[in-house]
């Protein structure tokens, strides 16, 4: 088949990363994948001319309704992947719930996360419940091997700073004004550095050289950043929101703190504890080995796709 993945596609974004990996599992199983940014058109009259002048024969979208609304009225079948913020945030608004209603009601299936996400959904629209399909995202990290780490600090100035602690953010300006809000208080927190987005192999080869890595999202589907992380076996440290105590145990697998006070205490009880820190990666490590297989998710994939035929 060919099949049209609409999607976010900021570079070096979680969706991005996503749909570039369900676009692997679908070429293997010998379907074309065509990945299209869903924030470049803005109708769904827009995709159904595409559809029809490069014939796809099917379609999937990530986000019910950044992605999905799109997709109203299709002329071929289409399935949704939900990213998160349409569940646990947009739902909130009247008007894009009515449409996401609309739109999960037109797909053939729907893939949730996590059981926590087809829960909130199903309660929301009820009649959808049977075609949700839940599927964990699948991770595979390729550390760079030729990443130059001591390059990057220097490129990142830290050398120069208090070596003991220090905070890297490191990912595109997705939102201008709140990238801008950001620097302005990066600019008064000494230690905390805002870096640019790197390629996902050198990003995992930066993640392998941390401490920890932190998660503070206020909404979250299925942080792979987290996931990643754990293979890697690399601490993570999160805000205890659904998306991510679904796949974090505290004091476990991870560790979960409500409130920057809590953050603190906790970030210091791991550096000041290497036998908790030990006993947290080995855990972390064997849950996403166990839960959250690669292989796994391309099969799911390569499944439900056909129902789209």
């Amino acid at each position: 088949m060919r099949l049209l993945l609409l999607a976010s596609l900021r570079a070096q974004t979680g969706n991005a990363t996503t749909a570039a990996r369900i676009q692997s599992h679908l070429h293997a199983a010998g379907h074309i994948c065509v990945l299209k940014d869903a924030f470049l058109y803005e109708s769904p009259a827009e995709i159904t001319d595409l559809t029809s002048t490069d014939k796809f024969d099917a379609a999937l979208a990530i986000h019910l309704y950044k992605g999905g609304r799109l997709l109203q009225g299709s002329r071929i079948p289409f399935g949704i992947i939900f990213g998160g913020t349409d569940v646990n945030e947009d739902v909130k608004c009247e008007e894009k719930h009515r449409v996401m209603g609309a739109v999960l009601e037109e797909a053939r299936f729907a893939v949730a996360f996590t059981v926590k996400m087809k829960e909130l959904a199903a309660a929301e629209w009820p009649g959808a419940r049977k075609k949700i399909y839940v599927q964990t995202q699948g991770i595979k990290t390729m550390p760079s091997e030729t990443f130059d780490w001591y390059r990057f600090l220097e490129h990142a100035d830290w050398h120069r700073k208090d070596p003991s602690v220090h905070l890297g953010i490191i990912g595109p300006a997705v939102d201008p004004l709140f990238t801008t809000e950001v620097k302005e208080k990066v600019k008064r927190a000494p230690g905390v550095h805002l870096l640019p987005e790197l390629p996902q192999e050198e990003l995992h080869a930066a993640v392998k050289r941390c401490f920890a890595v932190v998660n503070s999202s206020i909404s979250e589907g299925m942080s792979a950043a987290i996931l990643e992380a754990m293979d890697l076996n690399i601490p993570v440290l999160a805000r205890n929101i659904p998306g991510n105590a679904a796949i974090i145990k505290h004091k476990e697998t991870g560790l979960l703190f409500s409130n920057p006070q809590e953050f603190v205490v906790l970030s210091k009880s791991l550096k000041n504890d290497p036998i908790m820190e030990k006993e947290i990666v080995t855990r972390a490590k064997d849950y996403v080995k166990k839960h959250h297989s690669w292989e796994s998710e391309r099969k799911t994939y390569q499944n439900l796709v056909q129902r789209l035929q």
